[in-house]
């Protein structure tokens, strides 16, 4: 039984979510191999290579591969697909994009967002916005699946050595093409996988209130996240939502500032391993979760707890 692992990177770094499938691809048993498609991305490859647990790093490099289109991955992976019993994704916006063509190619029911390995065809996923746990097992010769990257602990990054095969890159499939990409920089850690979040709601009232909360942010080094309620009003930007429709977060500290606690924001960080919430609403739903909880007004409550620190 060989695993494949679908590396998730930018040409240059491998990013931390590949480490996490790579934990789950552990506990199914097998030879773990990690594909790496992209374009000059010899680097991203020799870092897979150090991975523990990784018992060998597919390289394909070519020009058709370098943005990541969803149709020119697929096409990559499915051309080493039937070497393996499991070919497993990160469960992020690239690995949700990809795996389902994969699937669907292989004629195969798609596993998603798994978050424990019972056996080798038995997984567990969350299911009713996290409200149950469904139990799936497959029959299927290739199970693809998407791996919830905060279910299991990164792979350690160093300890590894595994050979590095270089493969033939696929030609451009043609069915899309790459136009630009907007980057927003910051200085803050990436939210998916920062260590400590502070989430502001709608009842921040305003982007210029969200002002708050960066200066609290600073004091924790913390990443900044939003509720799906003040995303639509407009005040935080669509990469900071955080739930079910957006990014799944399970830092060591979460903050939820303004939040009620809505079952689909609930469902992206009640993972977390402390939260504590701040909000005038003492039956908030938020407060259920918490691990501390503040009842007051938010705009006195955050400044004086930015001073204290």
């Amino acid at each position: 039984m060989t695993i494949l692992v679908i590396a998730e990177h930018d040409n240059t770094q491998l990013k931390v979510a590949t480490l996490n499938a790579v934990a789950a691809a552990a506990k199914i048993g097998g030879d773990v191999h990690v594909l790496v498609a992209g374009s000059g991305a010899q680097a991203v490859a020799d870092q897979a290579a150090k991975a523990d647990g990784v018992a060998k790093v597919l390289l394909a490099d070519g020009a058709a591969l370098a943005e990541g289109l969803a149709e020119n991955v697929a096409a990559q992976v499915l051309a080493v697909a039937q070497n393996y019993s499991h070919i497993l994704f990160p469960a992020t916006a690239s690995g949700k994009n990809v795996a389902p063509r994969v699937a669907a190619k292989l004629d195969v029911a798609q596993i998603s967002d798994i978050i424990a390995v019972e056996s080798a065809d038995t997984f567990q996923r969350p299911i009713y916005a996290g409200n149950a746990i469904a139990t799936v097992q497959s029959s299927d010769a290739v199970k693809v699946i998407t791996v919830r990257t905060t279910a299991f602990d990164a792979a350690a990054a160093e300890g590894g050595s595994a050979p590095v095969e270089s493969l033939a890159a696929v030609a451009d499939a043609g069915k899309s093409k790459f136009v630009s990409r907007e980057v927003a920089k910051s200085d803050r850690p990436e939210l998916a996988g920062a260590s400590v979040v502070v989430s502001g709601g709608r009842a921040l009232g305003s982007s210029e209130n969200f002002g708050l909360l960066e200066a609290l942010a600073d004091k924790l080094g913390a990443a900044l996240g939003a509720s799906r309620a003040a995303v639509d009003a407009g005040y935080a930007p669509n990469d900071w939502q955080v739930g079910q429709t957006g990014k799944i977060v399970a830092p060591q500290l979460y903050v939820a500032v303004g939040i009620s606690g809505a079952i689909q924001h609930l469902a992206g960080m009640k993972d977390s391993k402390v939260i504590v919430a701040i909000n005038k609403d003492p039956e908030a739903p938020i407060f259920g979760v918490a691990d501390y909880g503040l009842v007051g007004d938010l705009f006195e409550i955050v400044p004086e707890l930015t001073a204290a620190l």
